[in-house]
């Protein structure tokens, strides 16, 4: 099965993704939608997050062929994903979301998440912290408005004003793991751990590689001939 695997994101943080992936499935081949023009998604409404993302799915499955498609991206995971199987039950979609399960399974007990303010706003990340925290777990949202753009555009000291900030909303209150609910954080957790030095840094990237893999053997999908190629497309050019 030759047909390529699509993977999008609003920009260069599902590459974090795309990393794990091709780890795990050299022989696959890839297509990157990387949506610099609408980024970022984190600060859209639901509405216009679902209406941008289903457009780039539509081009993935009509123009590109895609076998399954991957929302490197949380936002539009915990927006979009239950309407996309909806609306497109052939399709196989693969979503990424806040790792607060790894988190909650390996016992952490203050656990900081921080995300865009749609993530955090979701329903989806409500789910996961009922589905997951056990009594003896504190788990503490903060939204980072803008760090995904700043992660984007480069901009280093927007960059560490957020972080500073993130910082002083926690104060002293003890934190002994940060789940990066943002496929765009793990390019800068060298910036994290100076501001939380020794303080585990957790994300969904292996995760999503895994169910990838789980998809397209359980599916009989799998590419045994392909040697790794990525194409590459960003809605800006």
């Amino acid at each position: 099965m030759n047909q390529k695997i699509g993977i999008l994101d609003s920009g260069i943080g599902g590459t974090t993704i795309l990393k794990e992936i091709k780890k795990l499935l050299p022989t696959e081949d890839y297509i990157y939608y990387a949506d610099g023009k609408n980024n970022p998604y984190g600060e859209k409404t639901p509405e216009e997050i679902y209406k941008i993302v289903e457009e780039i799915v539509k081009f993935l499955i009509q123009e590109r062929n895609c076998k399954l498609i991957v929302i490197a991206c949380n936002t539009a995971t915990t927006r979009c994903m239950k309407k996309l199987k909806e609306h497109y039950p052939e399709i196989h979609f693969v979503g990424t979301v806040p790792a607060i399960k790894v988190a909650c399974d390996n016992n952490y007990k203050h656990t900081l998440v921080l995300a865009t303010p749609s993530t955090i706003d979701s329903e989806r990340t409500k789910e996961l912290i009922r589905d997951n925290k056990k009594d003896n777990q504190e788990i503490m949202l903060i939204s980072c408005e803008g760090l995904a753009n700043a992660i984007e555009t480069h901009n280093q000291e927007k960059i560490n004003s957020i972080l500073q900030q993130v910082k002083e909303k926690i104060g002293k209150t003890p934190i002994d793991s940060i789940v990066l609910g943002c496929t765009h954080y793990p390019l800068i957790k060298e910036q994290i751990n100076s501001f939380f030095p020794d303080v585990p840094l957790l994300d969904g990237s292996l995760g999503v590689a895994k169910e990838v893999r789980r998809q397209l053997e359980k599916h009989n999908l799998l590419n045994k001939k392909g040697n790794g190629n990525v194409e590459y497309i960003d809605s800006k050019e």
